[in-house]
């Protein structure tokens, strides 16, 4: 037995050794793409028990999303309005001139 492994180990014991130095770079390399895959996609990170491990929240940060919700809001209004008049702009381009007409006259009122 130990002349078996003199004659096939011991030659090949720097394959072995890169070999395994290899597969362990790998393993780190997944663990830190996966990571950062994480991250990226906005999934939460998890501690070495499974359990999600989330931002600490102070005061700046709540204040920030209050802030960047009330904007948001805002232009979700603006948004609307605009949409309201689009629609205006259209009916009007896609109505006949003679329909146009008369609601401009109905919209004066009765002639003096």
């Amino acid at each position: 037995m130990d002349h078996l492994a003199a004659a096939t180990i011991i030659p090949n014991l720097p394959w072995i050794i890169g070999g395994g130095l290899l597969l362990g770079f790998m393993s780190i390399g997944g663990w830190v793409f996966n990571t950062w895959l994480r991250v990226r996609n906005g999934y939460p990170l998890e501690n070495s028990w499974g359990k999600a491990v989330y931002p600490v929240k102070n005061e700046e940060t709540v204040e920030r999303v209050r802030l960047l919700s009330q904007e948001n809001a805002q232009l979700r209004a603006e948004l609307g309005a605009i949409k309201d008049r689009l629609a205006n702009v259209e009916r009007i381009v896609t109505d006949s001139s003679l329909n146009l007409t008369r609601e401009i006259e109905g919209l004066r009122g009765p002639s003096n």
